[in-house]
């Protein structure tokens, strides 16, 4: 099985950027479709992006697109998400997640990391 250990999260005004880091261990990042979710205080926790098998490309949700960035660095066994033009809407905790199958619903996921804090605020 995968650990997985998020960093990164903090405070950032609206309009800010953060990187968000997951540093894979137990297994190769390769053997999973990887992703990450999110879940703001009093709701459920909801599906932000993911890489498709091989990594062969990606899939963000409509809230995101176009802001967010999934990445990834095999040789690390880390996966990325590079957050900008941040709104107070993305205000939630985040976290990475790793699966087999292709799913946007947590409940697919099989592992999880225990989550970073990311605020926007003024």
């Amino acid at each position: 099985q995968v650990q997985l250990v998020e960093s990164g999260g903090g405070l950032v005004q609206p309009g800010g950027s953060l990187t968000l880091s997951c540093a894979a261990s137990g297994r190769p990042i390769s053997t999973y479709v990887m992703g990450w979710f999110r879940q703001a205080a009093g709701k459920e926790r909801e599906f932000v992006a993911r890489f498709n098998w091989g990594a062969s490309s990606t899939y963000y949700a409509d809230s995101v697109l176009g802001r967010f960035t999934i990445s990834r660095d095999n040789t690390k066994n880390t996966v990325y998400l590079r957050m900008n033009s941040l709104k107070p809407e993305d205000t939630a905790v985040y976290y990475c997640a790793a699966t087999v199958t292709i799913s946007t619903i947590p409940r697919d996921w099989r592992y999880w990391g225990q989550g970073t804090q990311v605020t926007v605020s003024s």
